[in-house]
Order: C-alpha cells, then sequence, then structure tokens
C-alpha cells in the first residue's frame, strides 16, 4: 500500500510548479519527500529548484522544518553539484506517526538574485509506522488531578524537553491551565507524574497546537480559550516548561486553532476560529513569536468551530478548512500567500462538526477532511478534489456526542485508519481503512467516563502508533501500547497462581475458525481455593485483568479486560454481592466478551469464567501446541493470580482446536 502511495504522489509531483508565478520567480520543482505522501523516520529532505540556488540565502529563518512531535529540526544542509538542490539530514529520526512542516520564505534566492515568490512554498508529508496489529493494551492510567476537576480537553504530543522520547502536555478547561507529563524514555512509555506548577492558560481551553513560533528551536503551544475569549501562546523553555506566555482576546468563544506561514515570511501565523462571532480571527507573527492585535474574516459558512490547516489545492501554499457547526458544513479557504484567503463554496460535512482532521485517506496525492460531528453522533467524510473543493460527505455511526476526530495509521499498513471519540457514548472507536478511503469497524475501547479525544503518538519509540485517550470527566489520560505481542502484565514465563482443589474440573476450550469471527477462547477454572471477593482487586476503577496462555512454559497470546469503562452505554464491570462480572458484547480491545469472578469462602466455591471471541484475538498456532498448556489469569495489581495446567495428551487437538481438563 506504501508503495502505491508513493507511485500516486510522484506522479503528482509534476504539478508542483504550476501555480500562478511571475516568469521570473524561483520555482520548486520537486520534493523529497513528496508532499502529502509517507516517509521512513530517518528520511532526508530534498528540495529541488528550477535555478541554482545562492547559498547565503538559505538561512534558519528562510527555511524551517518542523515536526509536530520532535519539534524544529536542525542537521547539514547540502547542495547539489549544480546548486539546484538543497538537502537537509536531520539530526535524528522522526517520531512514527508525526506529520512534518516544510517552509521555504521569499527571502530564498537564486544565484541571479531572482527571489522565490512572494507567497514562499509550503507543504507537508507524513512519517510512517511500522507494520503491527493494531492491537492495544493499556500499560497505565495517569490523573493530572491535584485537588479539584481538571477537565482534560485533549493534549499536546511533543518532545518538549528535547530528550527524543514524546511528551504529553494536557489541555485543561475547568482549571484553565497546562500540565506536562515527561516520558520516562526507557522504552516503557510510560510516563513521570506531571511537573509543578501547572502552566496557567485561559478557561475552557481545548482546540492545540505546537509551533516554533520565536525559531529558537523549542516547542511553543498555542490553545484556544473559549470562556477565556482567546489564544494563548504559550513558548517552551526546552525542558518541559514555559518561560512565557502571550494572549491574543479574539473575541466570543473561541475554538478551533491552526498555525501555518499565511504571508510567506516563512514564520508560523494563527488564524483561531470565533464561533460566536461567526468569523475567523488572523494574528500575524512579527517573526520573534510576537503576535500583533487579531484582524477578521469570513469562512462562508455559519458557526466556525472546528479549523485546520494543509495544502488543499497542491499549490505549496497552505489553506484553511473549517468545521462550521451551526451549519453543518466544512469550507476551504485557500491561501493567497499574502495574508488573504479566497473562500470555497461550503460542503455539508454529514452532521455539526466538533473538531476536523486532514490527511490523504485514499493515496490520490490530494488531502481529504474527517470530521467529528458532534451532536449528529456520526464522523463525516469529505474526500478532497485536489481543486480546493470537498465532495458530499460518507458517513459513519458512533453513539452519540462526538467531539473528535483524529486520523493515524493504527496498523502500520500505509494508510489512515480513523479514530472517532465519543464523550456520551463512553468509548473510543477506531475505523480501519482498505486503502482506498473506505472506513470499516475494527474496535471499541471503553472509557473510564466521557472520552473528550485521543492522541496517536508513538510513546515507546519503536515505531509503532500507540495512543494516548484523554476522559475529560474522570481527568485521566489512558495510555494504550500498540502491541503485536502478548500483554506486559503476563510474566514472560508461568508464575506461581492459585489452583483448583482438584483436578479435572478447570476446562480449557480454543478453536480457531474461519472467518476469524468465529474465534474463540472460554476457560473456567471451577473448584477454586479460599478466595474472598476482595482477593480480585478493583477491576470497577484500576485494575486490568489479562488471561495468559504458556505452552511448554513459553508466553504465546493474552487478551485483556480492562477496569471500568462503559460498553454500549452500560458499566462494563458490575459489582454483585458475591462477584465481579464483566460484559463487554462489542469485546474488548483483545476480544474480551465476558469475566465473572465469584468469590469462595470455603474451599471450593471460587470460580472463574472467562469467555473471548472474534477477529480481536491473537490466535496462537494450535497446530504446534506441545503442551504443556498453562492458562494464568493475572491482574495489574499484582498477587493473587489464578491459573491451571493441561498436559497431554488432550482431549481434543489439531491446527482448529484445544480443548482439554485441568491436570
Amino acid at each position: 500500500m506504501l508503495v502505491r502511495r508513493v507511485v500516486v504522489a510522484a506522479l503528482a509531483a509534476a504539478a508542483l510548479g504550476s501555480s500562478e508565478v511571475r516568469a521570473a520567480d524561483l520555482q520548486v520543482v520537486s520534493t523529497a519527500p513528496v508532499r502529502h505522501t509517507m516517509a521512513p523516520a530517518g528520511t532526508t529532505i530534498a528540495i529541488t529548484f528550477d535555478q541554482p540556488l545562492l547559498h547565503s540565502s538559505i538561512t534558519g529563518s528562510s527555511f524551517r522544518v518542523f515536526g509536530k512531535a520532535t519539534g524544529p529540526v536542525t542537521g547539514p544542509i547540502t547542495f547539489s553539484p549544480d546548486d539546484r538542490t538543497l538537502t537537509l539530514t536531520p539530526s535524528r529520526p522522526f517520531s512514527a506517526g508525526e506529520i512534518v512542516l516544510v517552509n521555504l520564505s521569499h527571502d530564498v534566492r537564486s544565484q541571479s538574485m531572482t527571489p522565490l515568490r512572494s507567497a514562499g512554498y509550503a507543504y507537508q508529508f507524513q512519517i510512517g509506522a511500522v507494520p503491527s496489529t493494531g492491537n492495544f493494551q493499556q500499560i497505565d492510567v495517569m490523573s493530572n488531578r491535584s485537588g479539584s476537576q481538571t477537565r482534560i480537553y485533549g493534549a499536546v504530543q511533543a518532545d518538549l524537553d528535547r530528550d527524543g522520547w514524546i511528551d504529553l502536555a494536557t489541555v485543561n478547561e475547568v482549571s484553565g491551565d497546562l500540565r506536562v507529563f515527561l516520558n520516562r524514555a526507557d522504552g516503557s512509555g510510560l510516563y513521570e507524574p506531571f511537573l509543578r506548577p501547572p502552566f496557567p492558560i485561559g478557561l475552557e481551553a481545548s482546540p492545540n497546537e505546537p509551533a516554533d513560533f520565536d525559531n529558537d528551536g523549542k516547542i511553543d503551544i498555542v490553545v484556544g480559550a473559549a470562556t477565556g475569549g482567546g489564544v494563548w501562546i504559550s513558548h517552551g523553555a526546552g525542558d518541559g516548561t514555559f518561560d512565557g506566555s502571550q494572549t491574543v482576546l479574539t473575541g466570543n468563544e473561541p475554538h478551533g486553532v491552526a498555525v501555518l506561514d499565511v504571508d510567506g515570511d516563512g514564520d508560523p501565523d494563527i488564524v483561531n476560529a470565533v464561533f460566536g462571532d461567526n468569523r475567523l480571527a488572523l494574528m500575524l507573527n512579527d517573526g520573534t513569536g510576537t503576535f500583533g492585535p487579531p484582524t477578521f474574516f469570513d469562512s462562508g459558512c455559519d458557526g466556525e468551530w472546528a479549523l485546520g490547516t494543509a495544502d488543499m489545492n497542491n499549490d505549496g501554499i497552505y489553506d484553511l478548512v473549517a468545521g462550521c457547526y451551526t451549519g453543518g458544513e466544512g469550507a476551504v479557504l485557500l491561501g493567497k500567500g499574502d495574508g488573504t484567503f479566497t473562500a470555497m463554496p461550503p460542503q455539508d460535512a454529514g452532521g455539526g462538526p466538533w473538531q476536523v482532521a486532514l490527511g490523504d485517506v485514499d493515496g490520490d496525492g490530494n488531502i481529504d477532511a474527517a470530521f467529528g460531528n458532534s451532536f449528529s453522533a456520526n464522523g463525516g467524510l469529505c474526500r478532497g478534489n485536489g481543486d480546493g473543493t470537498l465532495a458530499l460527505p460518507v458517513t459513519v455511526p458512533m453513539p452519540a456526542h462526538t467531539p473528535a476526530s483524529d486520523l493515524a495509521d493504527l496498523d502500520g499498513d500505509g494508510d489512515l485508519d480513523w479514530i472517532l471519540s465519543s464523550f456520551s457514548g463512553g468509548l473510543w472507536r477506531i475505523y480501519k481503512n482498505d486503502g482506498a478511503g473506505h472506513f470499516s469497524f475494527d474496535q471499541d475501547i471503553a472509557a473510564p467516563d466521557s472520552p473528550s479525544c485521543a492522541v496517536p503518538l508513538d510513546f515507546d519509540n519503536d515505531g509503532d502508533i500507540d495512543l494516548a485517550l484523554s476522559d475529560e470527566i474522570a481527568d485521566v489520560v489512558v495510555l494504550m501500547q500498540n502491541t503485536s505481542g502478548p500483554s506486559p502484565i503476563c510474566p514472560p514465563s508461568p508464575a506461581a497462581c492459585r489452583t483448583p482443589i482438584e483436578s479435572g474440573k478447570a476446562s480449557l476450550t480454543i478453536k480457531d475458525k474461519t472467518p476469524d469471527k468465529a474465534d474463540q477462547i472460554v476457560w473456567k477454572w471451577v473448584r477454586g481455593p479460599v478466595t474472598p471477593k476482595g482477593d480480585y482487586g478493583t477491576p470497577l476503577t484500576t485494575d486490568e485483568f489479562v488471561l495468559c496462555l504458556y505452552d511448554a512454559g513459553e508466553l504465546l497470546t493474552s487478551a485483556s479486560a480492562p477496569p471500568g469503562g462503559t460498553c454500549r452505554g452500560k458499566p462494563c464491570w458490575t459489582d454483585k454481592p458475591t462477584s465481579l462480572v464483566y460484559k463487554n458484547r462489542d469485546g474488548s480491545t483483545t476480544g474480551t466478551q465476558g469475566l465473572t469472578l465469584k468469590q469462595g469462602l470455603v474451599d471450593g466455591q471460587a470460580s472463574i469464567t472467562f469467555k473471548a471471541k472474534g477477529v480481536k484475538i491473537v490466535m496462537p498456532d494450535l497446530g504446534m501446541i506441545t503442551g504443556p498448556v498453562t492458562i494464568q489469569l493475572q491482574r495489574s495489581g499484582g498477587a493473587p493470580c489464578f491459573g491451571a495446567t493441561y498436559s497431554p495428551p488432550f482431549q481434543k487437538s489439531d491446527a482448529t482446536q484445544l480443548k482439554d481438563k485441568a491436570d
């Protein structure tokens, strides 16, 4: 799939210099990577012009590269023998999934002093992810409270301390601040407690974007704050803290923010969607990271709420895409490169947009718009036509209020999958891409309470995309690690666990069917020793349970029941007088549909029943199992665990099934 995308995009490269320019202007002929395609983490960046370049015109101000996760890019710049191609070799690799922005200002010159057009030239590409199953395991739930509610409305994923690992800064509506969690930088994907004190921003802040506004090599953050009435620009100190900020008031109930160079001078400017005033606000960067007062313009649709930026007509100038909640439309505004925009006719978005994610979902070289349609309870995909217009929407269903939409290659197959967050539905939903921009349901991830958004990132630096999921009522970030292997909660070899007091009572059935939706694991642990209900921990709030399967002492696979959450609008876990029960008809991220943990106050009364079904099970090769097989139920909170061993000859054993009674 990645090869097809690159070939299609390469055919579009010939049009890079097709925008209207004066004959004398220096022009960009080609770029590598090609815009809107995916590139490896170790990619170099090469830009070819139609004339030899004046080396001295390529400076840290006229040529800027910014990774939205890794930050400002530095490294040696070299020129081809004919001086027509400049190549930047980044000093460190990019992070999987991040968008990389390349900006050339109008100060770039040829050796004959011919300038690049006044609009400059800009393009973006995305860093690819290594192949994975897209199987997510919860590894932590991080609270950002230090007392009262914070109300997390999303997070910024960025390397704020410049150590090569991606940090998280939660954006908090009620507490009106940023709270930074620094990555432990040990490959675990875990984070340190948030830095204190929190950094103040406006109240009801939510939309956010990273940038290097002052060109000091450190990541800054801008957020839109609805109750605060404007945008807050926080300047990064390079250690995870912030050493100053600027507030620009933009009007009544501002929301979405976009960062782009609107006037060709190479530095990032800011546009803010001001819902209450039904308009957009533009703030120009003076080159030092200080912004002037806003000027206003109309998007052509009603109730601007969501906002994003990308090159929608492939002319090397960034454009805007506004999601208009009141009108239920998406509007593209084509940048002219002089600080003004041309509004295209708005398009039905399939509902009332709350957030928009932009990316090339079908590999045709054009950017598409994926809207999270709030109270319309759906996601709306409008394909880009490559000329600044959008096609009619195709919608996917969501349960109730859907405030967030995100795109990322979750399985590393070279196309963008779709993550939608349902606040009222209590879940994050993943739709997988077939490579042509057609999406099908993959899995739901149950939330502790009410999701606000999903942040795709590679937090453990293993090259695949993980998820940091924010819950704005529980005030937690749920860390979901993308893993093709068993859960890290499972020990690498069987542990000492509680076993039944009678042999032949604990049963195991595994079925590997075609199609995979009929795959099944059923484990019944009965006649257990004394086990009070308290020994099962607190799965309603914190404890995750994981079924671990071993063959001859080697860990093969696992399936988990995450703590808390809601399943189809109801709590996944139920606390009954003598048992704890997990039910999820849609299956957890690993296919777990049911788990019953029943207490026993005398020997022989305790029992456990575990059921998993469907395509999400990572099924072992049953034909290769030799035994003995050990099944253990582990929990994240620690001991005790519960297990049983099954030795050959098994009751049934072949390539499609394994069935037996415990030793």
